[in-house]
């Protein structure tokens, strides 16, 4: 729910309002409050720093450093989240330190 329009479904915005979940609201493209887009970053890094020739050598290595990433990171990125919604709140929704 990043407020984002591309990412609005009006059956789950309903599903969530007649279920009454709460949720988090933020500014929409806000990748510091989305652990996805840290994860992409660093597979984005990695597969960089091995500096793929080509389209398939990019599929590969692309794979490769996928496989590599450990779920730990991926709960650590979740594990940081409290501290990047209060730098989201100190910058005032502006990008973060983070």
């Amino acid at each position: 729910m990043d407020n984002d329009p591309t990412h609005t479904s009006k059956v789950v915005a309903k599903w969530l309002k007649d279920n009454k979940v709460k949720v988090l609201e933020w500014p929409s493209q806000s990748p510091d409050l989305n652990p996805i887009e840290h994860l992409w970053a660093e597979l984005k890094r990695c597969v960089r720093a091995r500096r793929p020739t080509n389209l398939t050598q990019l599929h590969q290595l692309c794979q490769e450093e996928w496989a590599k990433i450990h779920p730990t990171y991926c709960g650590k990125l979740v594990e940081g989240y409290p501290k990047r919604l209060t730098q989201v709140k100190q910058f005032k929704g502006n990008a973060t330190k983070y």
